[in-house]
């Protein structure tokens, strides 16, 4: 085994995935990524089809561009969590708790699923706890979860949504084309909002953020019962949320420049 050689190439593809991890959901071409790296054509593109195979870097065949694969993003993900994201986003979490004493979660985006990583009861007498830190749901069921899918990029987000289509007629009876439209709203305005579908009786609010790279990672979400969500307070609380979601990514980011 020519360990210098495996050494080289393994160089070379961190600086690939770097500069990938610039290129956010539109990628790169094949042309950029040579001339960015210094790396002659065939060299680029033989370490690139070998991080194909490893699900870190995904090809699109039409664009002919390149962007970071699946792995990537979990590993990411499985990376965040070690450094514990709940502390990062506690802040923020408390301040929405306080101010509507409603149920705030955390959600993660792992996969094709959304997973609660955190939650804080609000002081409100009949508390919404729909969700258990720990527990998983297909991607774009609940706000918080609805929020991420909705900030994907269009195409991923329909291959997303043809995935976890046959698991969402337990929730609500949710369908393909419900979640689709659904999506497409939250994307429109910024914030998800889901009222007696999931649980009946109540009404959740919740906003996308993104990591260092624009990447939508969570979601923060506020739930109440739904006689509390009158129009005028689901906005305030709306408003509230995407500050919120925004108070998180300058945290992940500060927390990126100083590492």
């Amino acid at each position: 085994m020519n360990r210098t050689s495996d050494a080289g190439s393994l160089k070379r593809g961190v600086v690939l995935l770097k500069l990938l991890a610039t290129g956010g959901a539109r990628g790169c071409p094949l042309s950029e990524l040579s001339e960015k790296s210094g790396m002659p054509h065939p060299s680029a593109h033989r370490i690139l089809k070998q991080l194909i195979v490893e699900r870190l870097v995904e090809h699109n065949r039409e664009t002919h561009r390149y962007k970071l694969g699946p792995l990537a993003f979990e590993l990411g993900i499985a990376g965040s969590t070690m450094h514990d994201i709940r502390d990062l986003c506690e802040p923020a979490m408390e301040a929405l708790e306080q101010e509507t004493e409603d149920t705030v979660y955390l959600v993660i985006r792992s996969g094709f699923e959304a997973v609660c990583m955190h939650r804080l009861e609000g002081s409100f007498p009949i508390r919404t706890l729909v969700l258990e830190v720990g527990s998983r749901r297909p991607l774009g069921v609940g706000a918080g979860g609805l929020a991420v899918l909705a900030a994907i990029e269009p195409q991923e987000r329909a291959q997303i949504i043809e995935r976890v289509a046959p698991s969402l007629a337990a929730f609500g009876r949710l369908t393909l084309q419900a979640l689709t439209a659904a999506c497409d709203e939250a994307h429109a305005s910024g914030i998800a909002v889901i009222q007696n579908k999931v649980s009946l009786g109540v009404t959740a609010v919740g906003a996308h953020f993104c990591d260092s790279m624009g990447q939508p990672i969570g979601a923060i979400s506020v739930a109440a019962l739904t006689q509390r969500m009158g129009g005028a307070r689901v906005e305030r609380i709306s408003a509230r949320v995407r500050s919120a979601a925004r108070d998180i990514e300058r945290t992940l980011r500060t927390k990126k420049a100083l590492t």
